[in-house]
């Protein structure tokens, strides 16, 4: 079952998607967290998978409004972002759409609404007292920062995000991570030594999967610039079993 819902944050409300698992049972929660084309159908999509696989889910939408709306007008520009000869013609778009996520503002609220998401997971009647998080792009490195600035959380998936900047950040993570990227994502790879070490540094419970053939948003099925089958089937299967690992302990 699925449904979007409205979750009381400090700050106001937060539209979510809501899908749950069948059966009567206790469940682990997991926020779902959306890449930067917002809650769309591919996310949602990607949430109700996650409650078939016996998670309580939440995709929340962090993004402005006027973000969306700009992001999404166009569905073509999603692929010409990772299309080269066409990137420079769309970057500028997705520059200025996405500017306010940059702001301190921003990330304040957007943390906000991860914690009220963690809060409606602890507390759902079917909950089995455990919440962990995926993301995706941006999302991924909101999963990041959802671990740093909230040590009720379990379990942390980033594929494809940003490592905390700082790095001495991952010092206030509690609960092991999985990071998972492509090794054509060159942007991402420079910065993953660093962030290893870091997290060796402080003893944090850290794996980390490369894959060889892919760059950026392989598992998204909605962009054949970016999606490989194989790569994602793997990718998820290695999520799953990483959550269930640590949210059913």
């Amino acid at each position: 079952m699925s449904t979007d819902i409205s979750i009381e944050t400090e700050r106001g409300t937060c539209a979510a998607h809501l899908a749950l698992p069948e059966g009567s049972g206790k469940y682990p929660g997991l926020i779902v967290i959306e890449e930067i084309w917002g809650v769309d159908a591919h996310i949602k999509d990607v949430a109700e998978r996650f409650a078939r696989e016996g998670f309580i889910v939440l995709a929340p939408e962090l993004l402005p409004d006027e973000t969306i709306v700009t992001l999404t007008k166009d569905p073509q520009l999603k692929v010409d972002l990772f299309t080269p000869e066409k990137r420079e013609q769309v970057q500028p778009i997705v520059r200025d759409a996405t500017a306010p996520i940059y702001q301190p503002e921003f990330a304040e609220g957007a943390i906000d609404k991860l914690r009220a998401c963690v809060d409606y997971l602890v507390a759902h009647a079917q909950s089995n007292g455990k919440v962990g998080s995926i993301g995706f792009c941006f999302g991924g490195t909101y999963s990041l920062h959802l671990a740093i600035n909230d040590p009720r959380l379990d379990a942390c998936v980033a594929l494809y995000g940003g490592a905390p900047e700082p790095l001495d950040q991952v010092a206030a993570i509690a609960c092991p991570v999985l990071y998972l990227l492509g090794e054509k994502d060159e942007r991402l790879m420079a910065k993953l030594p660093d962030f290893s070490a870091a997290m060796k540094e402080h003893d944090q419970v850290f794996e980390s999967v490369v894959y060889p053939s892919v760059g950026h948003a392989f598992l998204n099925d909605t962009n054949p610039r970016t999606y490989d089958a194989d790569v994602a089937r793997d990718a998820w299967d290695k999520a799953v079993a990483f959550l269930h690992k640590y949210l059913e302990e």
